[in-house]
């Protein structure tokens, strides 16, 4: 149990630490990337503008505002030069959009920049057709005619798009004055260097990420055995003392529950025998609650084994029929096998254990004359086996309890309903065990419903 306690505490601490990476990184890159497509954003609308002058057409009003920012952020002699690159033109009415105007000197000079010489401009028509090729280079694409009429129509047009090869390129498409020539330009840059970059930056993050989560995992799985050694030992301590507690339990309610026997065979009163009889009952009681701590003891020290094999629903059914044919049935409810085919790879001793369980739990719990039923169907993946009754049901607050150790809805004492708290608890390890899970659905007035479904 503390062994899965240490896995737990290690991997959320591995979960953590991945948040952290992963927040970090993502982070990072969302911001690398980011900052990349502002610049190159930027960097074509300031092609745009001077495409526009070239021709001597009007600057549009965000084409001006996108400019001034591109000429903000450069450095040296473009930045001093900045309040002198936007013309008065570009304020004073004469022009739809306004203008800018360049000196021939900053034009050649911001040509050849890092971030315009990988620009390619195309001129377009109305119809999306080519003009002429003012690149000293082949253009990566020829003309996207659907993002050219996507400009004609909406003003502007912004767009990734893919080559055969896979790389990608960002378009700007820009419409011109109304009857001019060209009617749109498009102009583009691959993206190539970027996207190394971020892989890079997503190769690094993965690289470091992984050494640390190595660390981290190994560090906090250290740390986890340290904590919880000491609890360890006592649980370790606990299983060993109720091991040994129960083993050497047996013998002695053995031996009481015989002589309790031979002394009911002699001549007695029926005051004596009413004794001798509730000494036989608290005997067999006890054996029960040796045998069942016993058996918890196992499965939490992972020493109980399975003898798996294929069993038949058929012959598990009438083998737990004939078994609940045994019980007084004055103090038992009627009951109903439904029939059914099929097989699970399940011990036989054990699963029986588990429907005995169930059954009994339900019986106690149903009025005499109820029929409890037990059903089974299954499709290639698992088994569902369900096990129904018509009793008082389950009220919601116990239902999240029900399979905790010791644990009773009801605290009432009786013959009949005296219980230890613990069938349920073996019934769940049990079903675990053999890879399944169990569920119970109830409700106050409409009886309980426990579900056991098993891998085929």
């Amino acid at each position: 149990m503390l062994r899965s306690l240490r896995l737990k505490l290690t991997l959320a601490f591995l979960a953590a630490t991945l948040a952290l990476i992963l927040l970090l990184g993502g982070g990072a890159y969302i911001g690398l990337r980011r900052y990349f497509q502002s610049t190159i954003d930027l960097s074509l609308q300031h092609r745009t503008v001077g495409q526009f002058q070239l021709f001597g057409l009007p600057v549009p009003p965000e084409l001006v505002a996108a400019e001034r920012i591109w000429l903000e952020n450069q450095t040296g002699l473009a930045a001093a030069n900045a309040t002198s690159v936007v013309s008065s033109s570009s304020t004073s009415g004469e022009h739809d959009g306004g203008e800018i105007e360049l000196e021939q000197d900053e034009l050649l000079e911001g040509a050849y920049t890092s971030e315009l010489a990988a620009i390619f401009v195309l001129p377009l028509n109305e119809y999306g057709q080519l003009l002429f090729d003012p690149n000293p280079y082949k253009a990566p694409i020829n003309p996207d005619v659907e993002a050219s009429q996507a400009a004609l129509l909406n003003g502007s047009d912004w767009r990734y798009a893919q080559l055969s090869s896979g790389q990608r390129l960002r378009l700007l498409s820009y419409r011109t004055a109304a009857g001019a020539e060209p009617a749109v330009f498009q102009v583009g840059r691959l993206l190539v260097d970027q996207d190394r970059i971020l892989g890079q930056l997503v190769l690094g993050i993965s690289t470091i990420g992984a050494l640390i989560v190595a660390i981290v995992g190994s560090v906090s799985w250290w740390l986890a055995g340290r904590t919880l050694l000491p609890a360890q030992r006592a649980w370790d301590q606990q299983q060993d003392f109720v091991a040994n507690a129960s083993h050497e339990l047996r013998t002695p309610l053995t031996l009481i529950r015989a002589s309790t026997e031979v002394a009911m065979r002699s001549k007695i009163g029926k005051k004596e025998a009413g004794l001798l009889r509730d000494v036989l009952q608290e005997s067999d009681y006890m054996s029960r609650l040796v045998d069942d701590l016993l058996l918890l003891s196992r499965l939490d020290a992972g020493q109980l084994k399975l003898e798996l094999e294929k069993v038949s629903l058929r012959k598990l059914f009438t083998e737990v029929q004939h078994q609940l044919e045994k019980l007084p049935q004055k103090t038992r409810a009627s009951f109903n096998l439904a029939d059914s085919k099929g097989q699970v790879l399940a011990d036989f001793t054990r699963l029986r254990q588990v429907l005995l369980i169930l059954l009994d739990n339900a019986i106690k719990h149903t009025p005499e004359g109820t029929p409890v039923r037990v059903s089974a169907d299954h499709d290639d993946k698992q088994v569902r086996i369900t096990v129904e009754d018509q009793g008082p049901g389950i009220a919601a607050e116990h239902l999240a309890h029900i399979f905790e150790r010791f644990y009773q809805v009801s605290r009432g004492f009786s013959e009949e309903s005296r219980s230890n708290g613990l069938g349920l608890s073996i019934a769940k390890s049990l079903v675990e065990l053999h890879g399944g899970t169990i569920e119970v659905e109830s409700e106050l007035g409409k009886g309980t419903r426990f579900i056991v479904s098993l891998p085929t």
